[in-house]
C-alpha cells in the first residue's frame, strides 16, 4: 500500500496525522508447535523470520484458532490437556480438560465444542471452551487422531490409525452412527468448502480415500508414485483443500514432497520437494501461499500456490508438527 502523504495537501496532513495515514495492515503470522522442544515458533509472513518462540505445554502437536482467531488452542498431548494462548500477548490463559494423550482436534462451527482425538484411549473428548467442562466421551476405534467437523456441524470424523476407519459421530446425539472403512492407519481428514466431500489420507496404506458425505462410501481412491523414491516411503499424512475447490495437497511423510492435485478431476498434476518428513500444512488468508511443516529437518517450507514452487525454508524448533496462519 502506497503512503498517501505524498498525495494529500499539507492542511490533511495536519488534520489526520502522517501515522494515521501510513498506517499499514498487520502482517500475517504464522504459529507452529515443536513438539521435540514444547514451543510455538511464531513467524512474520511478510519478512518470513521467526520474531519469537513461546514455551508451552509437553509435546505440543495439533493447534487451531478459535473462529474470530483472538484465541489458539494447543494440544499439549504430554501433558494431557488442550492450552488456550491468548494471541493479544500470547500468554498461555487456561488448560482444557482434553483426556489423554490428545493429538488433533477439531471446534464445531458453534466456537465452543472442541472435539479432541485421545490416541491412548480410544476415545473422542467433547469439551466446552467457555465452560472449560467435559461434555461428553465417545468411544471409538484403537488410537483415533485425526478430526474434523463438517462445515454445517452435523458430522464430526475420527481416524483411528489401528482399526483403520473414519468415525462419523453425529453432532446432536453425540453417537458414533456409522464408519467407513480406509486404508491403513489413516492420520488426517479434511472437509470440502461445501462439506460435501472428504479426503482421508492412509499413512501405511500409502493413499488417500475421497468419501462421498451423503453415502459415507469411498468415491476415488488416490495413489502416489515418485520417481527414485521407495513406495513404502511415500506415506500421506496432512491434507489441504483450496477454497475454489481446483487443488488438493497432500503431505508425504518422509517423502519429503507434497503431491498437488486436481480437486475435480483427482489427477495428480505434481509433487514439490520440502524438507524432511512433510506432516501438516496451512494456507495463508488468500490462498497464495501454503506452509508445510518439516520435522526432521526443523523447518518450515513456503509453496508459492500461483507458481507452484517451493521459495524458501525458515528454520523453527525442533520437530514442527501443527500449523496455523492469523490474518
Amino acid at each position: 500500500m502506497k503512503c498517501l502523504t505524498k498525495l494529500l495537501p499539507p492542511l490533511a496532513l495536519s488534520l489526520l496525522g502522517t501515522a494515521l495515514v501510513c498506517n499499514q495492515a498487520a502482517a500475517e503470522t504464522a504459529y507452529v508447535s515443536n513438539e521435540k522442544d514444547n514451543t510455538i515458533s511464531i513467524i512474520n509472513m511478510d519478512t518470513l523470520e521467526v520474531t519469537d518462540t513461546i514455551d508451552v505445554g509437553e509435546r505440543p502437536r495439533g493447534i487451531i484458532f478459535n473462529h474470530d482467531k483472538t484465541r489458539l488452542y494447543i494440544c499439549a498431548s504430554d501433558s494431557d490437556t488442550v492450552q488456550v494462548m491468548d494471541l493479544k500477548n500470547n500468554h498461555i490463559i487456561a488448560q482444557l480438560p482434553s483426556g489423554e494423550d490428545p493429538e488433533q482436534f477439531a471446534l464445531h462451527p458453534d466456537d465452543h465444542h472442541l472435539y479432541i482425538a485421545n490416541e491412548n484411549d480410544a476415545l473422542v473428548t467433547i469439551v466446552d471452551t467457555e465452560t472449560q467442562e467435559v461434555i461428553s466421551q465417545i468411544d471409538v476405534g484403537v488410537e483415533p487422531e485425526g478430526m474434523a467437523v463438517s462445515p454445517d456441524g452435523k458430522w464430526a470424523l475420527s481416524t483411528s490409525e489401528t482399526t483403520n476407519m473414519v468415525h462419523w459421530i453425529d453432532t446432536a446425539s453425540k453417537q458414533l452412527v456409522d464408519n467407513t472403512l480406509v486404508d491403513q492407519r489413516p492420520r488426517h481428514v479434511e472437509f470440502n468448502q461445501d462439506g460435501s466431500i472428504v479426503w482421508a489420507s492412509s499413512e501405511i496404506g500409502g493413499t488417500v480415500s475421497v468419501i462421498d458425505v451423503a453415502s459415507k462410501q469411498i468415491t476415488h481412491k488416490l495413489n502416489f508414485e515418485i520417481k527414485g523414491i521407495h513406495p513404502d516411503k511415500i506415506q500421506p499424512v496432512g491434507i489441504k483443500l483450496t477454497n475454489d475447490g481446483k487443488y488438493a495437497f497432500v503431505a508425504l511423510g518422509p517423502a519429503n514432497h507434497v503431491a498437488v492435485i486436481d480437486a475435480k478431476t483427482y489427477e495428480i498434476l505434481d509433487y514439490l520437494l520440502v524438507g524432511r518428513r512433510v506432516w501438516h500444512m496451512a494456507f495463508n488468508n488468500d490462498q497464495s501461499r501454503l506452509l508445510t511443516t518439516n520435522g526432521i529437518s526443523g523447518d518450515v517450507s513456503v509453496i508459492d500456490i500461483n507458481r507452484m514452487k517451493v521459495t524458501k525454508s525458515i528454520k523453527v524448533g525442533r520437530y514442527p508438527w501443527g500449523i496455523q496462519i492469523k490474518p
